[in-house]
C-alpha cells in the first residue's frame, strides 16, 4: 500500500497503534500521506469506509483528498462513503441529525457573515462598519476560544470590550430565538452537546472510528476540543492522525493557536511523532532561505527542508525607488523571464502581504498586457446588493429558507424590526415551522400587535403572489420587472449609501438582473428557450457555490501571502518586503510578548512565501512607498537579512533595474542564441 514513499512518510502511513502526529515540513507530500493513511485503514486493516473521517479546512482540499483516495482504492466507490470534509461541514452535519438535542428545529438556517452583521448593527444601534466588523471578530473569538458572554464580560479589559461582551450576550438570545446558528457555532454546539450529552458524544465515536486531521496547526481551541471529544473515551484508545506544521501557523489573528501542537504531547503521552523533512517541491537555494529565516524563530519542534532538485536558480532581491518602478519592474522580468524559460504566464505567481499592495500591480501587468488572476478578491456574487436581490429569489424557490427570509424583509426596511423577529422566530421554535409559514399561521395575532403584523402578512402575500407565477417558462422577465419595482431598490440604496456608493450598487443590480433576464430569454434574442423564475434561482445558487471551479486560465497568478498557503508555482515574486509591511507594522504600543509573537508570525508568513516557490524566487522592497497619497520612507525588512543569501544573490538593483531598452537587447541576444529548453525536475 506505501509503494512510492520515503521512510518517514511509509512510517507515518503505516502506524496504527494510536495518536500520531505527522510534522509535514512545506512541499513535503503530506496529502500523499493522508490519502494513502485512508487507504491502508481500509484495505489491509479493514476499517469500514464510513468509521473513517479526514477533516481539512478548505472545500477544495477536501475535494482533492476524496479524488485521490478513489485512486487509489481497489473499489473507488468506496471513497465517497468516507467523511472528508471541512470542520464546519462536520459540524453542520452532526448538528442536523442531533437538532432535537440542542433545541433546534431540524431545518435550522445557517446565517452568513453578512446576515450577522446586519443583526449586530441593529444590536449595537451603529452604522460605523469598523465598529461593527470589530465587534463580529470579538465574538468569534469568544466563540472559536469556547468563552460564552458571562465570562466575556468578566474578562473585559475596556468599557468597547464590555460593550461588545453585552452585545454578544443580546446577539446569542437573538440567534436561538431565530432557531438560527452562525458560522462559528457549526462547530461550538457540536462541542458543547458532546460535553453534555454522553449518550450522543458515544454514538458519534463509534460511528467514526478513526480520525485524520490536515494542516492541524491552523485548529483554535473549539476545534480541538471537537478532536478531542471525537477520539477520547473510556477504555477507548485514541484513534487518530494528526497532519501539520508548526513553521507555517500563520492564522493567529483568527483564533488558530500553535498551543494545540504542545497541548496535543500533554494530552496524548503516548504520542508518536513524526516528521517529513524531504520537500519535493524547491530547488536547495530556496529551501536554504527559507530554513535560514524561520531558524530565527523558537522551535516547538526541530526541522530543516531538504531537497534532491538540486541548487536551483539564485534568489534574487531587488530593491526598487517606489512602489510604481516596483510593479513595471516585476511585469517586465515575468515577461522576460517567460520568453527566455518557454514558460507559461500561470507558472508565475505574484505575492503581497496585504490586499492594498495589489493595484499599481494590476496596472502594470495591464501596461504589459500580461494575463492574471486575483486570489481572494470579492466575487460578483458575494456584494450585498446582489445577496439582498438573491434572497428574495432564495425565499420565491423555497419559503422554509429563513436567513433568505430575514434578509428579504428587513431589506429595504418595511416596518419589521428585531423585536417582531424574535416573537416570530420562537412562535416558529415552537411549531417547529419556518418563518415564513409562522406569518399565517393562527394564534401569531395573540403575540404580535397590527401595526407589527401587518407589514409581515403584506410582505408574505407579495412572496405568495411571486411564487404563484414563479414555475412558468415565459415569466422570468416580467416577474423580476415586477419585483424590483416593488421593493424600490434603487430608492433604498440612494437612501441608505452616498449617490457615488448607490449608483455603482445600483449598477451591479442592473447588470445581474440583465444578465438573469438574458438567461431566462435562452440567452439570445428570439429563442423560444425560456426558463422559468425558479429555474433561474437554482441555477444562480449552483453558479455561487461553484464559482471558481472552472479550469485555470492561463494567467500570473496575484495573490496575498495567506491566500496563497497550500499553493505552488514555478517562479515566484515576492514584493513589499519592507519593515511596516513585512513584518507588518501592529499596535507598538501593545505589550513586549504580544509584539514578538506577532513578529513571530509574520516570520512564518514569509517561510510560507519563500516555500511556494519551486525554481525562482525573486524578492522586491521599495525606498519610498505612497500611504494615503503622499511618498513615505521605507527600510529592508529584517527578514531579507535573515535569509542569509550569498552576496551575489542579493543584487541592489539601480544599475540591475531592467529597461525596456535593455529588455529588447536582452531578447534580441536570445533569439540570436537558441538555448536548450530547460527540463523541469519533477515535482
Amino acid at each position: 500500500m506505501s509503494h512510492g514513499l520515503n521512510t518517514p512518510q511509509r512510517d507515518a502511513v503505516n502506524y496504527m497503534d494510536g495518536p500520531c502526529l505527522v510534522l509535514a515540513g512545506a512541499g513535503s507530500g503530506k496529502t500523499r500521506v493522508i490519502t494513502q493513511k485512508i487507504a491502508n485503514l481500509i484495505e489491509q486493516h479493514g476499517y469500514d469506509a464510513r468509521s473513517i473521517a479526514a477533516l481539512t479546512f478548505t472545500n477544495k482540499a477536501a475535494l482533492e483528498m476524496q479524488e485521490r483516495i478513489a485512486k487509489l482504492l481497489q473499489e473507488p466507490k468506496k471513497a465517497k462513503q468516507l467523511t472528508v470534509s471541512t470542520f464546519h461541514s462536520l459540524g453542520v452535519k452532526i448538528l442536523r441529525q442531533e437538532a432535537q438535542a440542542l433545541g433546534l428545529k431540524d431545518r435550522f438556517s445557517i446565517m452568513d457573515s453578512d446576515d450577522c452583521f446586519s443583526l449586530v448593527q441593529d444590536l449595537a444601534i451603529t452604522t460605523d462598519k469598523q465598529l461593527i466588523r470589530r465587534i463580529q471578530t470579538a465574538m468569534s473569538l469568544w466563540k472559536n476560544g469556547l468563552v460564552d458572554p458571562e465570562a466575556a464580560l468578566n474578562q473585559a479589559k475596556d468599557e468597547e470590550e464590555a460593550s461588545a461582551a453585552r452585545i454578544y450576550r443580546s446577539y446569542v438570545a437573538t440567534l436561538s430565538a431565530y432557531q438560527a446558528v452562525d458560522f462559528d457555532d457549526l462547530i461550538r454546539l457540536p462541542v458543547e452537546l458532546f460535553r453534555t450529552n454522553e449518550q450522543v458524544r458515544d454514538k458519534w465515536q463509534r460511528r467514526l472510528r478513526y480520525l485524520l486531521v490536515d494542516e492541524y496547526q491552523d485548529t483554535n481551541t473549539c476545534q480541538y476540543e471537537l478532536v478531542k471529544l471525537l477520539v477520547t473515551g473510556i477504555g477507548k484508545k485514541p484513534m487518530f492522525t494528526a497532519v501539520g506544521d508548526d513553521d507555517q501557523a500563520i492564522y493567529a489573528w483568527r483564533g488558530a493557536t500553535i498551543e494545540n501542537l504542545k497541548t496535543l504531547q500533554v494530552d496524548f503521552p503516548d504520542l508518536q511523532i513524526i516528521k517529513l523533512e524531504q520537500n519535493y517541491r524547491s530547488s536547495t537555494r530556496i529551501l536554504q532561505a527559507a530554513n535560514s529565516v524561520i531558524g530565527n524563530n523558537p522551535k516547538l519542534f526541530d526541522k530543516a527542508l531538504w531537497s534532491e532538485h538540486g541548487l536551483g536558480d539564485p534568489v534574487k532581491v531587488l530593491g526598487m525607488q517606489d512602489d510604481e518602478q516596483e510593479a513595471d519592474q516585476v511585469a517586465i522580468m515575468i515577461s522576460a523571464h517567460r520568453f527566455e524559460r518557454r514558460a507559461k504566464y500561470s507558472d508565475y505567481a505574484i505575492l503581497y502581504r496585504g490586499n492594498h499592495q495589489a493595484r499599481v500591480i494590476e496596472q502594470a501587468l495591464r501596461k504589459e498586457r500580461i494575463p492574471y488572476t486575483i486570489s481572494g478578491g470579492q466575487s460578483f456574487f458575494d456584494k450585498a446588493e446582489i445577496k439582498d436581490i438573491i434572497a428574495y429569489l432564495r425565499l420565491i424557490a423555497n419559503e422554509d429558507d429563513d436567513p433568505a427570509f430575514i434578509r428579504a424583509v428587513t431589506t429595504p426596511r418595511r416596518g419589521v424590526g428585531q423585536s417582531t423577529l424574535e416573537v416570530l422566530g420562537s412562535f416558529a421554535g415552537q411549531w417547529q415551522c419556518s418563518l415564513f409559514e409562522a406569518v399565517f399561521k393562527g394564534g401569531i395575532e395573540a403575540l404580535l400587535p397590527e401595526r407589527q403584523l401587518r407589514p409581515l402578512r403584506e410582505f408574505g402575500n407579495f412572496i405568495n403572489h411571486l411564487e404563484m407565477h414563479a414555475h412558468r417558462e415565459d415569466q422570468a422577465t416580467v416577474l423580476l420587472d415586477e419585483m424590483m419595482k416593488e421593493i424600490n431598490y434603487e430608492g433604498y440604496l440612494y437612501d441608505s449609501f452616498d449617490d457615488r456608493a448607490a449608483q455603482s450598487k445600483w449598477q451591479n443590480v442592473i447588470d445581474f438582473t440583465n444578465w438573469l433576464k438574458q438567461k431566462g430569454s435562452g440567452g439570445k434574442e428570439g429563442t423560444d428557450d425560456h426558463r422559468s423564475l425558479l429555474d433561474l434561482t437554482q441555477m444562480v445558487a449552483l453558479m455561487s457555490m461553484m464559482e471558481g471551479k472552472d479550469e485555470e486560465p492561463d494567467a500570473v497568478r496575484m495573490s496575498t501571502l495567506h491566500a496563497s498557503k497550500g499553493l505552488e508555482f514555478p517562479h515566484v515574486f515576492l514584493v513589499g518586503v519592507e519593515e511596516g509591511i513585512l513584518p507588518h507594522k501592529g499596535d507598538p504600543d501593545a505589550p513586549a510578548e504580544t509584539i514578538v509573537a506577532r513578529i513571530e508570525e509574520e516570520r512564518r508568513l514569509m517561510y510560507v512565501g519563500i516555500t511556494r516557490a519551486q525554481r525562482s524566487l525573486h524578492i522586491t522592497w521599495c525606498k519610498k512607498r505612497k500611504r494615503a497619497g503622499a511618498p513615505v520612507h521605507c527600510d529592508v525588512s529584517r527578514f531579507i537579512k535573515e535569509m542569509k543569501l550569498d552576496e551575489g544573490d542579493a543584487v541592489p538593483t539601480e544599475e540591475e533595474a531592467i529597461t525596456p531598452q535593455n529588455r529588447l537587447a536582452n531578447l534580441k541576444a536570445l533569439l540570436a542564441t537558441p538555448k536548450p529548453i530547460p527540463t523541469e525536475p519533477a515535482a
